[in-house]
């Protein structure tokens, strides 16, 4: 039976770029170079960043949810480092007593990345 995630690969075609803006812009923790690609731990996932190794895996990543505790912080700190986001924090969802908030921004490689954010009203 399937445990977790135990790694995602995002498809980027300028490494070293990428590893710039998910070390030094995101903040994620770097652990290790393989060939052309690098890898981070996100909160217990690892993040596989390289290029694609055949044509069939040579398109944009699915789009990967960062947690974070307080999204209008996240959001503020990450535009004050040049980030572009599409929009604002916004509510995407209600249930019950808990809202989930997104924000949706790109990466270098222009894959879509999303800060999200639960909280209790």
């Amino acid at each position: 039976m399937i445990d977790g995630i135990g790694q995602i690969a995002i498809r980027v075609r300028d490494p070293e770029a990428a590893t710039a803006f998910y070390r030094d812009i995101l903040g994620l923790r770097f652990l290790f170079r393989a060939g052309p690609s690098a890898f981070f731990d996100c909160g217990g996932v690892r993040l596989m960043l390289g290029p694609s190794e055949a044509p069939e895996f040579d398109h944009p990543a699915s789009i990967v949810y960062y947690k974070v505790a307080d999204i209008e912080a996240a959001h503020e700190q990450l535009r004050s480092r040049g980030v572009a986001f599409r929009a604002a924090p916004h509510r995407v969802y209600k249930l019950g007593d808990v809202e989930g908030w997104m924000a949706f921004l790109q990466d270098p490689d222009g894959n879509t990345l999303a800060l999200m954010s639960e909280r209790r009203m």
